[in-house]
């Protein structure tokens, strides 16, 4: 892949870290305190990990903020949001196991049956656009709390169905209880960890994702071969009460609003005397510009980026509670006590900025929201995402379909079990694409300088243009031949599966980093486009594989797969162009979000 341009001149340090700084470009990144202070000289307030990385965001001194949490806590939150990715997805996949109950006592036809699964993927992608704004309105918190009690709800129906009518409807509330873990989870991690950590955290979450994916049907296919189809919809039922009885009482409010704070980048910013903010008495204070105009630019008509900002600033001290209010004095958060236990685990936790019942403010987030699509990196992360979800649609329907009837005649058991082979393949994805990834993106950003970009981490991409055409190669081949002979399908699962779980990385990794400040309405955009692609193909998907036939439908699969991976080609030589050319959307967005 060619290179870019790293020779740039530092003209300010603080264009890595203040998004109002006039070179500041999203998702470049320095990464190592060493460079700031061959700039500045030492001393310069930062706070960085113990190997010398500057932390990012960087944390107040408040025992309430999220970065700050102990090991303990930090861990309770990360597996509670673990879980919760694992379960819905799991519960979402649960329905094939009753794929041939349905059509052997209820004459539901495996096409009624993909309808059902089209719904699930529009109540994924569109639940997840309707309840992102409750995140930044009331804590993150509430979202949770109401798509398990959805996700309850269809399960229950689902273990009543009759007729194809319940099949397909239950999924949409199956659907919406998932799209917690589409854009709501990232949220919750982003809050927890500092961004150089969540290239590891994300390869828990795609595992997490995987996990229950691929382990949820080879359940529910045990359940319905032993006991009753029905059973696996009143376990998921079950295990949903609990869960939403854990989640009130154990899941912590992630909200917190740290732009009231001092930082150590403020404390930075300050000795730099950049911008409009500095110490006044051991007060930290801000005026009210905030955007420097070139002396060039004096007498040109102000940006639509300065007119957003001059309005959201001017009307600042609606906007804030009374702590940061005359001047925006900022909070000192080493005076602050820890909440009570009741505050941390509180059901609604009202924003800073909330205005009454916020609901217009909710209707301005889903508008912003939607805004996130003028970014190319939001539809490279939703088609690479997406697309594995087209490709989940196409494998489960040729196991569904092919694999009850000889010459395989498999159980419901041995069905399910086709899925463990996925599985393994997307944990080494997740691997490679997650946590060596990270070790691979310092060591180039020290080879350059200590700048990292973005797109360092579609290098992973190159074995994803191989392997997972490979992948479905072997499985629709394999299948089209009546191969008996299972080591060939079982293999090709297994390269589809990694590639599962790498692109899927990549494609969080990448939107993650390249606008950090935006993760929720980010990845809002990208359940969209990942829910309606799978929909989209989900619908058609029977009639392309009678049309065309199993072996010529997974050869063209295996030739746009290769397609959409090789996109990363182009992004990789233009992602930072793009990302320069959306910094004034971007921050006009922020500052938008921020001042509702």
């Amino acid at each position: 892949m060619s290179s870019i341009s790293y020779n740039e001149e530092y003209i300010d340090p603080t264009q890595y870290t203040d998004i109002y700084h006039k070179d500041y470009v999203p998702g470049t990144m320095n990464i190592l305190l060493e460079k700031v202070d061959e700039e500045t000289g030492p001393g310069t307030g930062l706070k960085t990990s113990k190997n010398g990385m500057i932390l990012m965001p960087q944390p107040s001194d408040s025992p309430n903020d999220p970065l700050n949490w102990s090991y303990w806590r930090k861990t309770w939150h990360f597996f509670l949001m673990a879980y919760i990715t694992a379960f819905t997805a799991a519960t979402s996949n649960m329905a094939g196991a009753a794929s041939d109950y349905f059509l052997d006592n209820f004459n539901i036809s495996y096409n009624e049956q993909n309808t059902g699964a089209g719904v699930l993927f529009l109540g994924i992608g569109w639940g997840t656009l309707f309840i992102a704004p409750f995140a930044n309105l009331y804590g993150r918190k509430i979202s949770y709390l109401i798509c398990i009690t959805l996700g309850l709800f269809g399960a229950l129906w689902f273990g009543v169905t009759n007729d194809a009518s319940d099949a397909i409807w239950s999924q949409l509330f199956v659907g919406i209880s998932e799209s917690c873990a589409e854009a709501q989870v990232q949220l919750s991690l982003s809050d927890i960890f500092f961004q150089h950590q969540l290239g590891s955290v994300l390869t828990v979450y795609i595992m997490a994702t995987s996990i229950g994916t691929f382990l949820g049907p080879l359940i529910a296919g045990y359940i319905a071969d032993l006991t009753w189809f029905r059973w696996a919809g009143f376990a998921a039922l079950i295990i949903s009460f609990g869960t939403l009885v854990v989640f009130v009482l154990g899941c912590e409010e992630t909200y917190f609003d740290r732009s009231l704070y001092k930082t150590g980048l403020t404390v930075f910013k300050s000795r730099e005397t950049y911008g409009n903010i500095m110490e006044v008495d051991g007060i930290m204070t801000k005026d009210d510009t905030v955007v420097t105009v070139d002396e060039k630019e004096k007498d040109k008509k102000p940006s639509d980026l300065q007119n957003v900002l001059s309005q959201v600033y001017s009307n600042a001290n609606d906007n804030v509670d009374e702590y940061a209010k005359d001047n925006l004095n900022l909070i000192d958060g080493s005076t602050e006590k820890l909440k009570s236990y009741w505050k941390r685990m509180a059901i609604i936790t009202p924003a800073s900025n909330l205005r009454g019942w916020g609901f217009k403010q909710y209707f301005q987030y889903l508008l912003l929201n939607m805004k996130m699509f003028a970014f190319p990196a939001v539809w490279l992360s939703g088609i690479y995402w997406g697309w594995q979800d087209v490709l989940l649609s196409f494998y489960l329907t040729i196991e569904e379909d092919n694999y009850y009837d000889p010459p395989w005649n498999y159980s419901d058991a041995a069905v399910a079990i086709m899925n463990v082979p996925t599985l393994i393949g997307a944990v080494i994805g997740c691997l490679y694409a997650g946590v060596l990834s990270d070790y691979f993106v310092v060591w180039l950003s020290k080879r350059r300088g200590g700048i990292y970009e973005c797109e360092y981490r579609l290098w992973f991409s190159i074995a994803v243009f191989f392997i997972s055409p490979a992948g479905l190669l072997m499985f629709g081949i394999a299948t089209a031949k009546n191969f008996t002979n299972w080591r060939v399908a079982y293999v090709g699962l297994g390269l589809i599966g990694f590639g599962w779980g790498c692109a899927g990385d990549i494609a969080m990794a990448y939107l993650m980093d390249a606008y950090p400040e935006m993760v929720l309405e980010g990845m809002v955009c990208t359940s969209l486009i990942n829910n309606n692609l799978a929909c989209i193909f989900t619908f058609t998907c029977s009639d392309w594989l009678s049309a065309s036939g199993v072996q010529n439908t997974f050869i063209a699969l295996a030739v746009l797969t290769a397609f959409f991976t090789f996109l990363a080609w182009p992004m990789y030589i233009f992602g930072k162009r793009a990302r320069k050319w959306s910094k004034d959307r971007y921050v006009a967005c922020i500052a938008l979000r921020d001042g509702f």
